[in-house]
């Protein structure tokens, strides 16, 4: 039997949905038991929400003052003296889970596996390599204790309800590192939903010229309840703040409809949408790489299709 921990991200006192998506990866394994810990400075809130997930046997809480802040430097001695008695520590492969898995690994002096995409035994995993252009499956030394973190866009969340699993304080006594300290947050905000969840997403390329322009982008999100994103020529550009872009160094995306356009589909955008459910592309170019993965393709003026796109929303068609 594996006992699995699982490293739960939030913010704002609620649980993110790349929780829920580790959850469902841990379960693939046979026979796993499957620990949340929750480390907050008052984590109740969403600790109860960890536990409603099908699939978790237990949440852990640790609460403390300094965890008010989710800081890799601090969280990671605390997640290596609660691992102990489990086989593997999974985390969400998200900025959050970056951060903080590798550090938990060097503590622990496990092997860590990056951007796990399928789960084949309790020791045998599928990730991507070479920008997802190769899959390879690693097998790792049975007994020893494994870090990885679970690319998020290859599993769906685990369904909540039913039962909720019990939750416990837990105790961990070890000296918490002093050397980094939480000065401030810079985030921008918005109330488009968020780009690694959202079921909808519209990005932007290259091809609308401007940041005035891809405001236009921001028009048709609104419409269809999206959130936004961009290509790495965009927010190269200037058109797009750098948290919006999708693809091999920006975020990778699992929509249920993935809307393109003006982007021509350079490989290390593909990488990042290469999980979304249907793909729409929109391009003046009929011989953009873009076409060539897309379910639906639109050629023309991004500037006349859009906004008829617009309007036949508006009028409920």
């Amino acid at each position: 039997m594996s006992e699995i921990l699982i490293v739960a991200e939030h913010a704002n006192g609620k649980l993110n949905p790349s929780t829920a998506k580790c959850v469902t990866a841990a379960s693939k394994i046979s026979g796993a038991k499957i620990a949340v810990a929750v480390f907050a400075a008052s984590g109740a809130a969403v600790a109860a929400e960890a536990a409603r997930l099908a699939g978790v046997n237990k949440v852990i809480t640790v609460d403390h003052a300094a965890n008010e802040h989710a800081l890799a430097a601090v969280i990671a001695p605390q997640v290596a003296a609660l691992a102990a008695p489990y086989s593997h520590v999974f985390g969400p492969s998200t900025t959050f889970g970056k951060d903080l898995m590798p550090r938990i690994a060097a503590i622990l002096d496990a092997p860590q596996l990056s951007d796990v995409m399928a789960i084949e035994s309790a020791t045998r995993f599928v990730r991507p390599i070479y920008a997802s252009n190769a899959i390879i499956t690693v097998e790792v030394e049975a007994g020893a204790k494994i870090v990885a973190t679970v690319r998020t866009a290859s599993f769906e969340a685990a369904a909540t309800g039913g039962n909720a699993a019990p939750i416990e304080a837990g105790n961990v006594d070890v000296e918490l590192p002093k050397h980094t300290r939480f000065v401030g947050l810079a985030a921008a905000k918005s109330d488009r939903p968020d780009l690694q969840t959202a079921a909808r997403v519209i990005s932007g390329g290259r091809a609308l010229g401007s940041a005035d322009a891809f405001k236009i982008i921001y028009s048709l999100a609104e419409k269809l309840g999206a959130g936004v994103g961009a290509s790495r020529a965009a927010v190269d550009a200037g058109y797009a703040p750098n948290d919006m872009q999708v693809g091999q160094t920006g975020k990778i995306i699992a929509p249920e409809l993935y809307i393109a356009i003006g982007i021509s589909g350079a490989i290390q955008h593909l990488t990042g949408i290469k999980d979304a459910r249907t793909i729409v592309a929109i391009n003046k170019d009929s011989e953009a790489p873009i076409f060539e993965v897309a379910d639906i393709g639109l050629v023309g003026d991004l500037f006349s299709i859009v906004p008829e796109l617009e309007k036949q929303i508006a009028a409920g068609k």
